[in-house]
């Protein structure tokens, strides 16, 4: 098993675009951040169907739809003023507080 912890800069809530795939210029919200495989979960981003047997949680089991994990470096943030595609930048700001910044437009992230 891979020990490595990879450094992601995306967070929860951020809006991404997917760069490349079968979802390509889509956009959504990311769910949740897997440092451990170096993915993030994109809201109704790779949705795949998967045959579940009956279990607690769906006690009548069926086929369920659920949403997968993508590759982070297929994925780029929304820049806040264009509104494209931009990697992140870090800065310090003049509280001495580091803030990430979207490398397009030099502006910040919330």
């Amino acid at each position: 098993m891979n020990k490595t912890v990879y450094k992601i800069k995306l967070r929860k809530d951020d809006t991404v675009v997917v760069l490349s795939g079968k979802y390509k210029g889509k956009t959504g919200k990311i769910v949740a951040v897997h440092p451990a495989e170096n993915k993030v979960t994109v809201e109704g981003i790779n949705v795949v169907k998967k045959h579940q047997k009956p279990n607690r949680l769906h006690p009548q089991g069926g086929i369920i739809e659920i949403t997968k994990p993508i590759w982070v470096s297929k994925v780029a943030i929304v820049d806040p003023t264009s509104k494209k595609p931009s990697r992140i930048g870090m800065k310090v700001d003049k509280d001495g507080k580091k803030v990430r910044i979207a490398k397009k437009s030099g502006k910040e992230i919330k």
